[in-house]
């Protein structure tokens, strides 16, 4: 379908369209083409993916054939299907992605489940949580959204980045209760003034960033993957502002690479955190660290 001349005014059935497109993608290859083939499919159509199964024999109008095929040669670009629709879900909640910053991904929906999860955080009537590195907000309005007594500032050393975050807290009607700011890592922010610090920030390697699949390296920031020589140049900067910000018994919720854990560990330890916990995510590698200050 990508290949050839314009699509033809006459309606054309799904079901093929569908099937030579994943056969062009897998060619290219594009990973998990038909389940890309079947969101844009849906978008174009107004329905939920699951029931393109009962409507392979519906009929395309030449509109939704032509919106099908630049879609479909996006994907085989190698563009990722978030950006291309340009929204993802997040926790149930609908966020606008694009490149300004990274798409938001299951493992940081469980970092944000193990703030909720820590009743610590949640004693002060009305609690105040850091995200720092906050890139589309997913975690800053998913806090604010799920906690409403709660207070969040969203941190971001991008000005991009902190743009979209605004229009996800706006668009999800969080705003007046997310204060943005743009700066690095902890800076500017009051010693000793949070209940909680939350972030997903840089911790892939330089090395490693450089390898990965064009539809991360080509499309999504660096500067929100990087994480220097070791992957650990973030980190090392983070968690001591995190310590001087943090409230005492105020807690440091942190998504890390699997390998991180014990180097992780040892930071946090210096900068003077206690109950210092490992956790893994829902594929059984080591993906978040947590502590807290005494």
């Amino acid at each position: 379908m990508p290949a050839g001349s314009p699509p033809p005014a006459t309606p054309r059935p799904l079901a093929p369209l569908l099937d030579a497109a994943v056969r062009w993608l897998g060619a290219r290859g594009v990973a998990e083409p038909r389940a890309a083939c079947e969101l844009l499919a849906a978008r174009i159509l107004h329905l939920p993916r699951l029931q393109l199964a009962l409507e392979r024999s519906r009929r395309l109008l030449p509109w939704q054939v032509a919106a099908l095929r630049r879609g479909v040669l996006r994907l085989g670009a190698h563009e990722p299907v978030q950006y291309i629709l340009g929204e993802w879900d997040f926790r149930g909640r609908t966020f606008k992605v694009d490149r300004r910053a990274l798409i938001p991904r299951p493992e940081t929906e469980q970092l944000v489940q193990r703030v909720l999860d820590q009743p610590g955080v949640w004693q002060a009537p009305a609690p105040r949580l850091g995200d720092i590195g906050t890139g589309s907000g997913c975690i800053a309005v998913s806090l604010a959204a799920e906690v409403p007594r709660s207070g969040i500032i969203a941190v971001d050393r991008e000005p991009a980045a902190l743009e979209l975050a605004r229009e996800n807290a706006a668009r999800l009607g969080v705003a007046s209760r997310i204060t943005f700011i743009q700066g690095d890592c902890c800076a500017g922010l009051p010693p000793a003034s949070l209940d909680a610090v939350v972030a997903n920030p840089p911790y892939i390697d330089s090395r490693t960033c450089a390898q990965l699949p064009a539809l991360i390296r080509d499309f999504e920031p660096r500067s929100a993957l990087d994480g220097g020589a070791d992957g650990l140049e973030i980190l090392r900067q983070l968690i001591p502002d995190a310590a001087l910000v943090l409230k005492p018994h105020g807690w440091c919720f942190l998504e890390i690479g699997h390998d991180q854990g014990e180097a992780v560990r040892a930071l946090l330890e210096r900068a003077g955190f206690a109950d210092i916990v490992l956790a893994r995510d829902l594929t059984g590698q080591i993906r978040f660290a947590q502590a807290r200050m005494p």
